[in-house]
């Protein structure tokens, strides 16, 4: 097996429900920790959301392996962020057999 190599510092983001003094909540989102990452583009396609069509890239992105309920682990639901960039993370499956790393199945979408 080759090894990753991983080059690109993203940020692990987790959504958090803030109150909004109504009675109900808006959604915020707090870091995790820093991972770096090899970022590898799989698939692009234009979807129609709202007004404006996006252009949505899936991204097939490892990190390091982190055990369960670790922190730092990514789970679905979370994002990478990368500046400007985020990554909505769908699924993360083990890389390697030993759990060495992580392959994390991500969407970016961006505004065309």
């Amino acid at each position: 097996m080759t090894l990753p190599r991983l080059s690109h510092r993203l940020s692990l983001e987790a959504p958090v429900r803030v109150a909004d003094g109504a009675g109900g909540y808006a959604q915020s989102w707090t870091v995790l920790g820093v991972l770096w990452a090899q970022v590898l583009p799989r698939t692009g396609r234009e979807a129609a959301a709202g007004p404006a069509p996006v252009s949505k890239v899936a991204y097939r992105i490892i990190v390091r392996g982190a055990p369960e309920g670790h922190p730092e682990r990514p789970a679905a639901e979370q994002r990478f962020r990368d500046g400007a960039r985020v990554f909505r993370i769908t699924a993360v499956a083990e890389h390697d057999p030993e759990g060495r790393y992580l392959t994390c199945f991500a969407d970016e979408e961006v505004a065309t």
